[in-house]
């Protein structure tokens, strides 16, 4: 493979293990990497590299620290399996110019990858990745007279300390809620444990020993890779459930009575606590396939809401440009300001447990309650693997002016990252307005399917449309 064909999505670079993602490829990665520190940020500040529980990652990360050293930036190497919005935090903590993780993210086992965080402890923009790819297109491979230091970090108890004052702990102690907490043998494994612990929180651990091969699940908090979660939950009385991906920066949860609650009602929940109860001020950022909830939520309590790409670097780069009180995405990823332009799985597991006990409520009280005042909202993915051909004819033809979708017509039509159609489908009574995103992904054979109705009925309908449309 050359380094013309590593490209880097929405969120770095992935590939298969020894079939792309090989040693060679990773020694080029990290020289553009290198490359591009030395010329637009200050190397002398270094970098933080850390690595997540996947086959090799440990070695990937070593591999990538020597090449760094070799450039002459000095490395921070972490000692353990670390989140990476552990990572993240460690960039801006330390005051490094960014930081690279060996993660794959919620990818099958055979997948891992590289992701760049730049000097503010967040997703790097847009405009510094394709800085770093024209660096792995021209070859680069700097050299120093003299090799840098790899210093053993330790992120994780930093960052612990710093999360921890977002949540009344000792409250949740108090309210006697129980939590489960499936960390799918990731790298957030032992960290919201940790803080349960030591807090005096009944927890329970599922999934919190190393396993490469994530049996029977790809690392992902959604359905159906959160059953055992879900029956854990119910087995073991818990209040709620919550589900990070391999390497932490993602959300999912559960309910007491094992009903997943996707990223959209984790996203609400948290804003309309932070809106109502924090108080704290700017505005909110969401991605083009998020739920529109969001945005009756903003517009109650006055506040501008935008809507950008999919990918975390949009966010962090709207972020970067305003004032901006938090940003979300479909994929579970949520992040606060205030802490890091950056997403947070082990953070956002530890707001929805404050907020449950500052509520005193469980998280299915707390999503009902807003179902009930913003309207109906229900909402469905499909995952389409498809030819490229078939994929990017359906696309095209999406974008060439479609009037009727099944038995809906089409209002209007939005191309931020996409096909999007709004359509004229039953509210039932104030629910959400109805649409379906059509989306090619850029690294791989797949096409997404995303819809929000006032129905789970009316959601399985629009998206079994689609995906008519898509195969026509």
């Amino acid at each position: 493979m050359s380094a013309e064909q590593i490209k880097f999505g929405t969120d770095g670079w992935r590939g298969i293990i020894a079939d792309d993602f090989t040693d060679e490829n990773v020694r080029l990665v990290a020289r553009a990497i290198a490359s591009y520190v030395l010329k637009n940020e200050d190397p002398g500040k270094g970098l933080v590299v850390g690595y997540d529980t996947r086959f090799g990652s440990p070695r990937f990360a070593q591999i990538v620290s020597e090449e760094l050293a070799a450039a002459g930036i000095p490395v921070r190497l972490a000692d353990d399996y670390t989140p990476t919005p552990a990572l993240s935090y460690g960039v801006k903590h330390l005051g490094a110019a960014g930081g690279v993780v060996v993660t794959s993210s919620h990818n099958p086992w055979a997948w891992n990858g590289i992701k760049y965080k730049a000097g503010y402890g967040g997703s790097a923009t847009p405009a510094i990745i394709q800085k770093i790819e024209a660096e792995l297109r021209a070859g680069a491979r700097p050299k120093a007279a003299g090799i840098a230091e790899i210093i053993k970090t330790d992120f994780k108890s930093p960052y612990v300390e710093a999360i921890a004052k977002f949540a009344d702990l000792p409250r949740i102690a108090r309210s006697n809620f129980k939590f489960a907490v499936d960390v799918m043998h990731g790298a957030g494994r032992g960290v919201l444990a940790g803080i349960f612990s030591q807090h005096g929180i009944s927890f329970i651990e599922v999934r919190g020993e190393v396993n490469p091969l994530f049996p029977g699940i790809n690392p992902e908090p959604i359905e159906p890779h959160v059953r055992l979660l879900q029956e854990i939950v119910v087995r073991e009385k818990c209040h709620a459930g919550f589900a990070t991906d391999g390497d932490a920066d993602r959300l999912g949860a559960v309910t007491e009575d094992g009903s997943f609650v996707d990223s959209h009602k984790i996203f609400s929940v948290i804003l309309r606590w932070l809106l109502e109860r924090k108080r704290w001020p700017g505005e909110v950022v969401r991605a083009f396939n998020t739920t529109r909830m969001l945005d009756r939520i903003a517009a109650k309590h006055g506040r501008k809401l935008h809507e950008c790409g999919i990918g975390f670097k949009f966010i962090c780069d709207l972020m970067l440009e305003r004032e901006i009180l938090v940003g979300g995405e479909e994929s579970g990823g949520i992040g606060i300001t205030r802490h890091l332009p950056e997403r947070d799985g082990i953070l956002n597991s530890l707001l929805l447990a404050a907020i449950m006990a500052e509520e005193g409520k469980t998280l299915a009280q707390l999503v009902a309650d807003l179902q009930r005042e913003f309207g109906e909202h229900h909402y469905g993915r499909l995952d389409l693997h498809i030819p490229e051909e078939i994929k990017q004819n359906a696309i095209r033809r999406a974008s060439n002016g479609v009037t009727q979708l099944g038995r809906y017509s089409v209002v209007r039509t939005a191309n931020l990252d996409g096909v999007k159609f709004y359509l004229d489908a039953p509210t039932a009574g104030g629910g959400a307005d109805a649409w379906v995103l059509l989306r090619a992904s850029g690294t791989e054979p797949l096409l997404r399917i995303y819809s929000e109705a006032a129905s789970p009925e009316l959601v399985q309908e629009i998206l079994h449309d689609a995906e008519s449309f898509v195969r026509e």
